[in-house]
């Protein structure tokens, strides 16, 4: 699981898939067993090793009272993941949406909103599917019509709305483009251009968009290299 926080990844892992390699890449390696969280403890990339659903709450707590501006990413190490993650989730309103990764000759479509580059994705309809409402929202916010061919990643990701805490689950699917004969931006959603990129093109439009749509871009990138 992974959340994002005003864009900074918080993420949940098991401690068994945790690499060397990995572990190499962190500013600060926390023992939860040997120390106790402080907010000075988070900045930088941070590993904190033997979460718990009592520490992970403890770190979600800080983050939502004032997100440390140095903080750049939170990986929390735990043997109980299933437990830690329904623990974060029963601390919010839980709001569903979809979208995906349109692909038309090798490129990908991407469309510019609010002055960055991101992807179509749209909440999910009362008694609507993720699959039928990432269709609906693509051929809503871009015209085009497209057919999913598989799977890509979930995120998720935590915004104040009406006093509510809330936690958006967005799955991610990548498209064949079927007819973009009717593209357009949908203006509605402030969407102001839709555009066609290479994945060699994309890697520059993507510094300017969100560590959110990046992540699934790299997920994508590694599903077609396990299928190569």
């Amino acid at each position: 699981m992974i959340i994002f926080f005003d864009d900074r990844p918080f993420r949940i892992v098991r401690t068994n898939q945790l690499s060397a390699s990995e572990t190499s890449g962190f500013d600060h390696v926390i023992d939860l067993r040997l120390e106790k969280i402080k907010k000075t403890m988070l900045t930088g990339h941070i590993l904190f090793l033997n979460s718990t659903a009592t520490t992970a709450v403890q770190v979600i707590q800080l983050l939502e009272k004032e997100l440390p501006k140095q903080m750049l990413s939170i990986t929390m190490a735990t043997r109980e993941k299933s437990e830690v993650e329904e623990k974060i989730k029963g601390l919010y309103k839980v709001i569903k949406a979809s979208g995906g990764v349109v692909v038309k000759d090798s490129k990908w479509l991407f469309m510019f909103r609010r002055k960055k580059w991101d992807l179509p994705k749209g909440k999910l309809d009362k008694g609507e599917n993720s699959k039928t409402a990432a269709i609906r929202e693509i051929k809503e916010e871009t015209g085009v019509d497209a057919a999913i061919r598989d799977k890509i990643c979930t995120t998720w990701h935590t915004y104040s709305l009406n006093n509510n805490r809330i936690l958006k689950r967005t799955k991610w699917y990548l498209f064949d483009c079927i007819d973009d004969s009717e593209m357009q931006p949908q203006a509605e959603e402030q969407i102001e251009k839709l555009d066609w990129y290479s994945p060699a093109e994309a890697k520059s439009i993507l510094i300017n968009s969100y560590s959110s749509i990046r992540y699934v871009i790299d997920s994508l990138n590694k599903i077609h290299k396990v299928n190569e």
